[in-house]
């Protein structure tokens, strides 16, 4: 592996000094008559291209020392055709501007768009993700609205997509895949996310079906860059969560450019207007950079880096959660005494080189580490008495507990470590050929892991110790005493040392052709995948698995805008650390790769209404998945039982309908169906812990008419409950009872009072470029979602009562955006 090593940074150097080609580059930006910039201009000269950005700033190469045409469309503007003659190393600016009247053009183009449409890519606009309230703004806030994917948690940046799990979902940024932490049990403890949308310029998201460059996982990828500004700008975002700013800026040479972000999270405001009251001091801090030096038109090197510190301090005093019927009012009070004390630390860091051979050819060397160091330390004992409410209306004792029915304890301990160090080397390529594009990609990964997981927990109920399950005695105290020895409930020790060597590839080939007087697309790929598993008392494994994929599309010459399109594959998701372990904390390097056959169709109807675009998308799809690792859900820690002894299932539908229900914005309403289960042991089918049924979710923008710079923002989601709640413990084919269904809304009140196509000459506004103050409402309704259950016992009728543990109530928050 040192020689592949070696070999690989050989190329990386010696590419830069072959095969250079002379060109020149032109920029600029488009504007409309009305001085406004232009976005998603098609602009190309042979086989080179590109598409103007939502700032309508472009930039296009050429070769140098002839006559070069240029052609700038646009479906809604007027064709601009220039010619150009450049030395090389020569930089121009050029900014036409476009006309509004429509030309009509003899030939289809695909734009970048389209081209996402026929990928089956949904493709999110950066200002609504940074716009759009929720209790974790950002991208997954607005991904959370999509069909096909759910969350019971507005404290948690995690997300499931079509009956997978949190860690069945890929993630790249620019290009290079990125983790989360390991050892994070609840929504209140994860602070931020990855993703800083200060810096993100394209946001791409596919439910499934996706092509062989992407890795390998079951359920969904996010597909996210981050953009080289073209100006000095920065930006910051202030509210009482937190904040963030932002400087941006690219040397006078354009050479150098570069992107950097902070970000602090304050979650008190949300955590301590739960039922628990606590002393809660968390502090979330991240700070990212993304930075590119262009040596010369042929290569560039660009490096992204993040290094987060996450410290969660937790101390619970009491907790009073009123359940049960009117007939039958109870109530469960708690004391707590202890704390929790848990540090998240991760550092990422990547360089990429890409070297454009010529027009056709380009070559990327990507190497990255992620080092992650947790600790996760609680001692927290909870005194609780559960008992009958008093419900007579004027006592002074209203909603007082008056009569215990059961009293105990409960005593978790926990002292939990994990340092993981990730490095990846990766050379990755893309030829194109007249309409054919063909990607390449080989890469290197070592994982190194070393964890360390003590837990216990002992439950006591009326005075008396309660055996864990797994213990044959049963308590029947206090009406008898029991001898036996004291055992903790649950009891988990181990300590892991891990290898994990990967070496992936992937090949797919692309096409894009006409079948009569229809436009078809096609992707064919597939990706190969060995790893093996080592460490200190494994016997090491290797395992190799090859996924087939495949992608169809066609746009039929109808009178009607639709596409049609197929994707189908043979997906593996090779285990990672967390799927090699069991409940027990032993690492079992025997597991294989869960195995799904995936089949997804899909439609698109683009239409006018009411003289405004809209488009509906619906995409049904069925999984059949083999070699299941079985899970169960805790709010976001997942634990793996490391055996596949399991198969599965899942098929829905989705539909969103997208458009401009309001003149100038975009809103849409989405709609899905899921249902999926699993067979553990040949047992029979049972609901996965990701079943959820049914989904409905909007998103929706608004201005008032006669004051447009007052912008509405709110955000819609229903969840039909999913499996869940049962004791840690649980037989899941015992326990099938289901959370209560997920409602909630969020709504964004904002004043403009600078916007973009202001130009202050004078005034204290003169120095912003943007400016905006406004309120959020989170939870509008104030509805009771609930994420676990606490399980408590009634010493007299032996019954166990599972308690909702409740999320975040109504919530006032205060923000302001400015960019300057």
């Amino acid at each position: 592996m040192n020689k592949k090593l070696n070999f690989v940074l050989i190329l990386l150097f010696v590419i830069p000094f072959f095969g250079f080609s002379q060109t020149g580059t032109i920029k600029g930006i488009i504007l409309n008559e009305s001085n406004l910039p232009v976005s998603n201009v098609n602009i190309s000269t042979g086989n080179n291209g590109t598409t103007t950005n939502e700032n309508g700033f472009f930039e296009l190469q050429i070769p140098a020392n002839e006559n070069i045409s240029v052609e700038f469309t646009h479906l809604s503007h007027k064709r601009i055709v220039a010619t150009f003659n450049l030395k090389n190393g020569e930089a121009i600016e050029f900014n036409p501007v476009m006309k509004e009247a429509i030309e009509q053009i003899s030939t289809v183009v695909i734009s970048s768009k389209q081209r996402k449409d026929v990928e089956g890519i949904v493709t999110l606009e950066p200002k609504a993700i940074r716009r759009i309230p929720g209790a974790n703004a950002g991208v997954e806030n607005l991904l959370k609205t999509l069909p096909g994917v759910s969350s019971n948690n507005e404290l948690s940046t995690q997300y499931s997509v079509r009956g997978g799990n949190f860690d069945e979902n890929l993630i790249y940024v620019n290009g290079i895949e990125v983790y989360r932490p390991f050892l994070v049990r609840s929504g209140q403890q994860e602070g931020l996310s990855f993703v800083n949308t200060d810096l993100v310029q394209n946001v791409n998201f596919s439910a499934g079906g996706f092509q062989a460059k992407y890795g390998d996982k079951l359920s969904s990828v996010l597909d996210i860059t981050y953009r080289n500004p073209d100006s000095f700008a920065v930006n910051t975002d202030l509210s009482l969560l937190g904040g963030s700013l932002s400087v941006e800026g690219k040397s006078k040479n354009s050479k150098l450019s570069g992107i950097v972000g902070v970000r602090y999270r304050d979650n008190s405001l949300l955590v301590k207007a739960k039922e628990t009251e606590t002393n809660y001091d968390p502090k979330f801090a991240d700070v990212q950079a993304f930075v590119t030096y262009k040596f010369s038109n042929k290569f560039h090197l660009s490096f992204l880096g993040n290094a987060s510190i996450n410290k969660y301090n937790y101390e619970p005093q009491k907790r009073q959660t009123n359940f049960g019927t009117l007939q039958d009012p109870l109530a469960l009070l708690v004391f707590y005494e202890g704390q929790e004390k848990d540090q998240y630390q991760t550092y990422f860091g990547a360089l990429k080189g890409t070297y454009f051979a010529n027009e056709n050819l380009t070559l990327d060397l990507v190497a990255s580490t992620y080092h992650t160091l947790e600790e996760e330390y609680f001692d927290i004992l909870a005194e609780y008495r559960l008992g009958e409410v008093n419900t007579n209306i004027g006592d002074e004792d209203l909603g007082e507990v008056e009569f215990s029915e059961g009293i105990g304890g409960q005593l978790n301990h926990g002292r939990n470590d994990i340092d993981a160090l990730i490095t990846n080397i990766e050379q990755k390529g893309t030829y194109t050929l007249d309409e054919n594009e063909f990607k390449w990609s080989v890469k290197y990964t070592n994982e190194d892991i070393r964890d360390r997981l003590v837990e216990w927990e002992v439950i006591d109920s009326a005075g008396f110790s309660i055996n864990p399950p797994t213990v044959d005695a049963f308590n029947e105290q206090p009406y008898a005493p029991y001898d036996g020895p004291l055992t903790p409930f649950q009891n988990v020790r181990a300590t892991n040392k891990t290898q994990i060597q990967r070496l992936q590839a992937y090949l797919q080939w692309s096409k894009r052709a006409s079948l009569g007087e229809n436009d078809i697309w096609f992707n064919i790929g597939g990706r190969i995948h060995n790893w093996n598993v080592s460490g200190d008392g494994i016997q090491s494994n290797s395992q190799t698995v090859i996924s087939p994929r495949g992608q169809f599309a066609i746009k039929p010459n109808w009178d009607k805008d639709m596409l049609f399109r197929i994707g189908a594959g043979l997906y593996y998701q090779p285990p990672f650390y967390r799927e090699l372990r069991d409940s027990l904390g032993i690492v079992n390097p025997n597991v294989k790769a869960q195995q799904s056959v995936h089949i997804v169709l899909g439609n698109d109807y683009s239409f006018k209404m009411w003289d405004r675009p809209f488009k509906l998308t619906t995409e049904a799809y069925y999984k059949k998945i083999n070699d299941v690792n079985p899970y169960t859900v805790e709010n976001v820690r997942i634990r793996y039982r490391a055996k596949n002894n399991a198969e599965a299932y899942a098929y829905g539908l989705d539909m969103r309908l997208n458009g401009e229900f309001v003149p100038g914005t975009e809103s849409w309403f989405s709609f899905g169906y899921l249902k999926t289960e699993e067979n553990i042991d040949n047992r029979g089918y049972i609901a996965r812990p990701t079943d959820q049924r049914l989904k409905f979710a909007a998103l929706f923008q608004d201005y008032v008419p006669n004051l447009p710079k007052m912008k509405m923002y709110l955000n819609l989601v229903y969840n039909t409950g999913l499996p869940g709640g049962s004791p840690s413990y649980a037989d899941p084919y015992e326990y099938q009872n289901r959370l209560p269904d997920y409602k909630r809304a969020d709504a964004g009140f904002q004043y403009v009072i600078v916007d973009d196509k202001d130009n202050y000459t004078s005034g204290w506004r003169k120095p912003f470029k943007y400016l905006s103050l406004g309120i959020e409402i989170f939870n509008l309704f104030d509805t009771q979602n609930s994420i676990t259950n606490t399980w408590v016992r009634d010493v007299y009728s032996k019954r166990q009562y599972g308690i909702p543990n409740y999320l975040t109530p109504r919530v006032f928050n205060v923000r302001t955006t400015m960019k300057f």
